[in-house]
């Protein structure tokens, strides 16, 4: 079995807080190079840290919002007119999906969404708490608290013998616990230290019940500028732009 690289090619919140980039994860393994979100800054991202788009085979989501899905309209010109992929790219995502995909490629490009791709492009809607086979992964959504115009999700991904777990944007909610129990790896948004907002998780309720969750390892992610001024006191693993993690 061997070793599975995460790497955080983006790990910021929306508002770009300690000039960060938006949300996008890159998984390597030995058969399958993926992406768990895509925000805007994704390419911006990929290009700053050397990753070749076309390498990537799918794009996972876990919702709907411009800093976790937003790269998708640019990753797909580039991938029609700049790097010339031609090889298969599949999107999956919640359900409605594919439709906002195709309505915000025609806000930013209008005419976009109907120019016939030199790829395959296929877009899979997950059904919750069911295994989805895409390829050589398996991944298993949760749905969580979060409203984006589209079920959001949690994401339990099984590769090479190893889970790794997304929580992506959302408050406690108890899908949390299945979705993360015993996870290799488990990624969780800790938007503030111990303010309580809605729809957003905050570093003291994740430690509160990480008992509940029982992840192997953990890396807090998405956070605000509250909590980046508190790094060095967390006394756990973080994620910064471009840093690697190997499990």
């Amino acid at each position: 079995m061997g070793r599975i690289q995460v790497q955080f090619l983006g790990s910021g919140d929306a508002f770009g807080s300690g000039g960060r980039l938006q949300t996008c994860i890159l998984v390597n393994t030995r058969k399958s190079r993926f992406l768990v979100d895509c925000g805007t800054s994704s390419l911006i991202a990929m290009r700053r840290s050397g990753v070749d788009p076309n390498t990537i085979d799918r794009i996972l989501l876990t919702h709907l919002h411009g800093d976790h899905f937003g790269g998708i309209p640019f990753f797909v010109l580039d991938a029609q007119f700049i790097s010339k992929r031609t090889q298969a790219l599949l999107i999956a995502g919640p359900a409605g999906t594919k439709k906002r995909v195709a309505e915000a490629m025609e806000v930013m490009f209008p005419g976009s969404s109907v120019v016939h791709q030199k790829f395959p492009m296929e877009f899979r809607e997950l059904e919750l708490e069911r295994p989805h086979e895409l390829g050589e992964i398996t991944v298993t959504p949760y749905l969580v608290e979060h409203p984006s115009g589209a079920p959001p999700l949690a994401l339990r991904i099984a590769c090479e013998g190893r889970i790794i777990t997304y929580l992506g944007d959302t408050e406690w909610t108890d899908t949390l616990i299945p979705a993360a129990k015993d996870a290799d790896l488990l990624i969780a948004e800790s938007y503030f230290f111990e303010k309580k907002v809605k729809f957003h998780l905050d570093f003291q309720t994740l430690m509160a019940r990480l008992d509940d969750l029982r992840p192997k390892r953990l890396i807090v992610t998405h956070m605000s500028q509250d909590m980046l001024a508190r790094l060095d006191t967390l006394g756990c693993e973080y994620a910064e732009d471009g840093k690697v993690f190997e499990i």
